[in-house]
């Protein structure tokens, strides 16, 4: 009925020099010892390769990527010591902007990350910027591998600057993994940006937004973002059998799941029960559903999570991220999505939302066999669209998607209708009477 986590021994699993653990932070013992786990962020192939080596020489995992959304979607699986951050990905970029949008994010996140930069000769000023911004050592290219390994490992034992203005009275070595909401559309950031407001607060913020669009996600991440973010939070679904006997005595983060389905009088006993010590995140359908008394204590906010028909243009960043998490836990290299699958996903309806997008992820990574997911593996051509969810957003209809996935199929066969209609499950003939309906 009631779970409360135990953070302390999830941050006691620490990895071996040789394995990156799902937990991947130091415990309290081996502060810049052998066996960080230091993810990359740098977009040479050269450069990784060589880095890769070095650190493992020197007892340590390093974990490879090669632009931010890389990097975020690593960040959003697992927790490391270190990272160690390139500030240009673009060629020819070397105003550093790119970078420090990075370790914003980064710090914005988790103000207790461990950011190590690297920077051109002569870019003391992006330095001083990476470091006002956040990050606690710089390294000048070309560097030297022992000097770069030594500041890594040095940045490591340091506590953070201002960490007791951050987040007081937390012990770091054994916070929470931060959760990171993935995405870069407008309506996203906006998320997060209220997320980082609200969150260091007492205010009482209800979840609201679409089943399985991420509100529990949402949730942990104002409890990340809040001063009990050492503690792991108390889950209650107040839909179960004396759920309300567990709040009375609750402190920190109490997530309350769909307080909006109690009755009048279940309300009225809740917002009684939750004390002053308590801070109430609750996850909701409908925030008009709550009662006056019970709306004062817990929806001092709103936070709705957008559909995924709300931010089309981050569907395929969330399928690569879903991707490389289901090849992790199947033990499979993470297949690629070719560009024709990308539209195909942009176009079909979600009625599960990314929880269904992370389904169907899992479903094509056991299906592929040649390392790309292609149109004829995917499982979501029949699905009907759902009516638009608000007025500035593009319909979606049965036709529209029908033919965005027969177009998709199309290019990635290059205009062979025979591999196209094999790879759709049609006839030949009964690919060209769609193709004739709609104009293709």
């Amino acid at each position: 009925m009631i779970k409360r986590e135990s953070i302390r021994a999830a941050a006691a699993d620490r990895p071996s020099p040789d394995t990156v653990s799902a937990n991947g932070q130091q415990d309290e013992a081996s502060s810049a010892k052998p066996g960080l786990a230091i993810l990359l962020i740098d977009d040479r192939p050269e450069v990784a390769s060589a880095m890769e080596i070095a650190f493992r020489m020197a007892g340590h995992n390093l974990t490879v990527t090669h632009a931010p959304e890389e990097a975020f979607s690593q960040l959003a699986r697992m927790r490391f010591d270190a990272i160690v951050l390139d500030l240009n990905f673009t060629p020819g970029k070397s105003d550093g902007k790119e970078g420090l949008a990075c370790l914003d994010r980064i710090m914005a996140e988790n103000p207790a990350a461990c950011v190590v930069v690297l920077t051109a000769h002569g870019g003391v000023r992006m330095a001083v910027a990476a470091m006002q911004a956040g990050a606690r050592d710089f390294a000048v290219k070309p560097w030297n591998n022992a000097d770069l390994i030594g500041k890594v490992e040095a940045a490591v034992s340091r506590e953070p600057a201002g960490a007791s203005a951050i987040t007081p009275g937390i012990d770091q070595s054994v916070t929470l993994t931060p959760a990171r909401i993935l995405g870069e559309s407008t309506r996203i950031e906006e998320l997060r940006q209220l997320i980082r407001r609200v969150g260091p607060t007492m205010a009482g913020v209800t979840i609201t937004g679409p089943s399985g669009s991420g509100r529990m996600l949402t949730a942990l991440a104002v409890h990340a973002a809040s001063a009990d973010a050492h503690n792991a939070p108390l889950r209650i679904d107040l839909r179960e059998e004396r759920a309300l006997e567990g709040v009375e005595d609750a402190v920190g983060s109490v997530i309350l799941r769909y307080p909006d389905r109690l009755d009048e009088l279940a309300q009225d006993r809740l917002a009684g029960k939750l004390s002053d010590r308590a801070r109430p995140i609750a996850i909701a359908d409908r925030i008009d559903a709550l009662f006056p008394a019970l709306r004062r204590r817990i929806a001092t906010i709103e936070l709705p999570v957008p559909s995924l028909s709300q931010r089309r243009a981050d569907i395929p960043l969330l399928a690569r991220h879903f991707l490389n998490d289901a090849a992790a836990r199947f033990g499979r290299a993470a297949p690629q999505l070719t560009e024709a699958v990308e539209t195909a996903l942009r176009e079909a309806d979600w009625p599960d939302e990314a929880r269904g997008l992370a389904a169907e992820m899992e479903r094509a990574v056991l299906l592929s066999d040649d390392g790309t997911i292609d149109t004829g593996t995917l499982s979501i051509g029949g699905r009907p669209a759902a009516a638009p969810a608000e007025e500035d957003t593009p319909s979606y209809d049965l036709g529209r998607t029908e033919k965005a996935i027969i177009a998709a199929a199309l290019a990635e066969h290059h205009h062979n209708v025979s591999h196209a209609a094999k790879a759709l499950g049609l006839s030949r003939g009964a690919l060209y009477r769609r193709m004739e309906r709609h104009g293709l």
